[in-house]
């Protein structure tokens, strides 16, 4: 029987089922970068205010606590937004003809709240409760970053879940204590400067396993799915 194929019929098809291969690893590793970019996660992204509000200002600058706005922060899974009548405390008394916080005036005197965009929006899937992170002394700054130097707000991470992960894998490596939770500049212990009341501990990692210990953080139970998905 003559041969229907070539010889050179082989080396064609090893190739194309190499070149296959290679094409769908390609596009598997270019979905996941787009994936993981800013362009899909929102990473970085500064967001349209009513009011081009600045924690920089406000939190580094006048030293305005966390909680003075976000009132909710440690008993609610929602750290809340502040009302209008907040803003109006202090400019009531200052900047009251500022053009800028003409919304803010606007707001207040007709009693319609402002529409602020949320910067840091988890999926309808997610569950998430401000409060509990909080009581086992994750720091503000963890997640949404230095929000003292930021002029205008921005989501500091991608909020995936690799990302909320690598903290409930390892909280040791991300828990200080309670007191210091809204401190923006707070540093772990050092051998010159332990922490004495945390068992003499000098380094991040000794910190977060004694917090671990002494704020009842289970791993077994934080990296349950039900944990976040319900």
């Amino acid at each position: 029987m003559p041969q229907i194929f070539h010889s050179s019929a082989n080396t064609i098809a090893k190739a194309s089922i190499f070149g296959v291969v290679f094409l769908v690893g390609a596009i598997a590793w270019v979905a996941g970068s787009v994936q993981r970019s800013p362009y899909v996660t929102g990473q970085g992204e500064v967001r349209d205010q009513p009011v081009p509000f600045s924690h920089e200002h406000h939190v580094r600058g006048l030293g305005i606590d966390c909680r003075y706005c976000h009132t909710s922060v440690e008993s609610s899974s929602f750290a809340g937004l502040p009302p209008t009548q907040t803003c109006m405390t202090c400019h009531s008394q200052i900047w009251t003809n500022a053009q800028i916080l003409e919304p803010v005036r606007q707001s207040f005197a007709t009693g319609k709240p402002l529409r602020w965009n949320r910067v840091h929006n988890l999926p309808n899937f997610v569950y998430f409760n401000h409060s509990i992170h909080i009581a086992k002394g994750v720091g503000c700054a963890t997640c949404h970053g230095q929000v003292d130097r930021m002029p205008l707000m921005w989501q500091h991470a991608s909020l995936q879940m690799n990302w909320c992960l690598q903290c409930h894998r390892d909280p040791e490596k991300f828990l200080r204590p309670r007191s210091e939770v809204f401190n923006m500049n707070w540093q772990p212990p050092t051998p010159e400067h332990p922490d004495v009341a945390h068992g003499n501990a000098t380094s991040q990692l000794e910190l977060g396993k004694y917090l671990v210990k002494e704020y009842g953080v289970r791993k077994d139970q934080i990296t349950n799915c039900s944990v976040c998905h319900r």
